[in-house]
Order: structure tokens, then sequence, then C-alpha cells
């Protein structure tokens, strides 16, 4: 059975969360959302995944830097400052007695439209903001066993054609590529940029350890992943070398060790790509082990835990 960096211990809890939906609470049986709405029918939205840990929102931040940056990218007003976006983040998990081990979901689309079309002009009032919390806990065999990922034929664009550090709803080119590397027997794909150099995963930052150095890609080709900019930040100060330029899978496949970022999984470690083994086998290995300690205490140190 494929992994997931995504993949959660079951809650029954979830079954009776209370979603939020533009001010008000709907039981999750009963939370909807138009089907005329902007990021049904186009995938025009914005969106961030924040994980709560021992009461506060990690990273909260850059979450909001992001968001609202990813808003005005695309034009859309959010019509609330971040002050009422974080109250509304806090009424969410309050309304749900959640204290740690959550992770959110922060939506915010364009806004219902008078009629199907991609135009902005058609929309009615304003925006959509949709925050779904859950009771989440990351699966522990995946981050102990590691995940196999299959480079996919789908590339990256660039940012000529949609900038991929964008949070925005438009992730299906990420699905099919995801799809191609289940069909192959791997649990999530590597993607490449349009030069052929390694870009990132289809919901993951991707990272190779080689000779000591930390190897990843420009960025340029990949979401500006809160968990990869705090990893890269913490590895330059620990006196870590960072490699941020292209490189391509024949590094990878030789590479000492490899394992992918983000919010919700932390780091998790790769233990093939494309059918090769990444280093000796072993997951994790000693550079991922000492940066996920390294992560740990960047978080710890964000919540005040």
């Amino acid at each position: 059975m494929a992994r997931s960096t995504h993949q959660a211990l079951a809650d029954e809890r979830n079954a009776s969360v209370q979603i939020w939906i533009n001010d008000e609470f709907f039981p999750r049986a009963e939370a909807k959302i138009s089907v005329f709405d902007s990021g049904f029918l186009v995938g025009d939205g914005v969106w961030e995944g924040i994980r709560l840990h021992h009461g506060r929102f990690a990273f909260l931040d850059r979450h909001l830097e992001r968001l609202f940056a990813g808003a005005t990218a695309i034009d859309l007003d959010i019509g609330r400052t971040r002050d009422e976006v974080t109250a509304a983040l806090q009424d969410t998990v309050d309304r749900n007695d959640m204290h740690d081990g959550a992770h959110v979901r922060l939506m915010v689309t364009r806004g219902d439209k008078k009629t199907p079309s991609q135009h902005p002009s058609n929309v009615i009032g304003g925006p959509n903001i949709v925050i779904i919390a859950e009771h989440k806990v990351a699966d522990p065999s995946v981050a102990d066993e590691g995940i196999t990922l299959f480079t996919a034929t789908v590339r990256r664009p660039g940012p000529e054609v949609l900038d991929q550090r964008l949070n925005c709803h438009s992730k299906l080119h990420e699905v099919i590529a995801l799809i191609q590397a289940v069909k192959a027997g791997a649990d999530e794909a590597l993607m490449l940029d349009p030069t052929g150099a390694v870009a990132t995963c289809n919901a993951t930052n991707f990272f190779v350890v080689r000779d000591g150095e930390l190897w990843t890609s420009t960025g340029v080709y990949n979401l500006n992943g809160i968990t990869r900019e705090v990893l890269l930040e913490e590895a330059e100060a620990a006196g870590i070398r960072t490699h941020q330029a292209p490189y391509s899978l024949t590094d990878v496949y030789a590479a000492d060790e490899a394992f992918v970022t983000g919010t919700f999984g932390g780091l998790t470690p790769v233990t093939e790509v494309d059918g090769r083994r990444i280093g000796d086998g072993s997951v994790p290995g000693p550079m991922t082990q000492r940066l996920r300690g390294f992560y740990r205490e960047a978080v710890a140190r964000d919540v005040g835990a």
C-alpha cells in the first residue's frame, strides 16, 4: 500500500468537528460552499496548512505573510486584516477544543460567481473563507520507514506560466504527477523543472545530502515552503553548508540521504527514487535525524514550548 507524507492516525473526533465558513460554524456533514464558488469553478484562490502545537499556531507569521502575499499576487482582496484572520483561526480551534496535534486548513477563494466563468467581474459579494481544523497526528510509521519517489513526466512550470511559489488552489499538475508515481508503484512524485533539473515533489519540498552538504533546488520552481525555509535557516546556523542551485537526477541517485519537508509531516526520509536505493538504506539517515532535531527545536521556540 502506498504511503503518503500526509498520512495521519485515525481520530474519531474528526467526525464531529465544526467548520468555520465566513464567520459561521457548521457541523462537518453540513459544511458547504456554493457550486458557483470561484475555487470550485476555476481553482481561483489561495490557502495555508498550519499546525497547532501546545495551544499555538507554529510559524503563524510566516504563514500569514505567504497567504497575504499570494492573495496580492492574484489580486484577491481577503477583506480582513491579519489580526482578524488570526482571530478566526483561534475561534475555530477553541470551538473544537483543540490544544495540540491539530492541523488547520485555511482557504480563501475569490467568492461566488453569478455565472460559471473565469472573469473576476462576475463575483458576487466578497471572498469565501473556510477554516477546517482536524485532530491530525502524522503516522509515525511513515517517518520511521520513509517513502519512495518516482520522477514524473509532468514538469513544474516557470513563473511565466504559473508561479510555483504561489500556494494556490490550482494543483492539477501536481495531482497528475502523483497519479503517475502511484501507478508506477511509488508513494509520491518527484518533479523536475523545465530544464530537467530537480525541482520538488508533488506536495512537499525535496532535499538530498551529499558529502555532508544539504542540497535543494533554487526555489524558483517550487512552493516557498515554511518548513523548507526554517530548515535551511537552522542548517546554516549550525554550520551545515547548504547548496541551493540546479542539480540533476544523477546527483539524487548518488546521494547519501534524501528527505522531503512539509508542514504536516516535518522531515520524512526518502528510501528510493526511481527504484534506486538512496545511500546505505538507513532510515532516517544521520543528517536527516540531526536536522529533525533542529526543526523540532525551531517549532518549540516559535510556540514558546
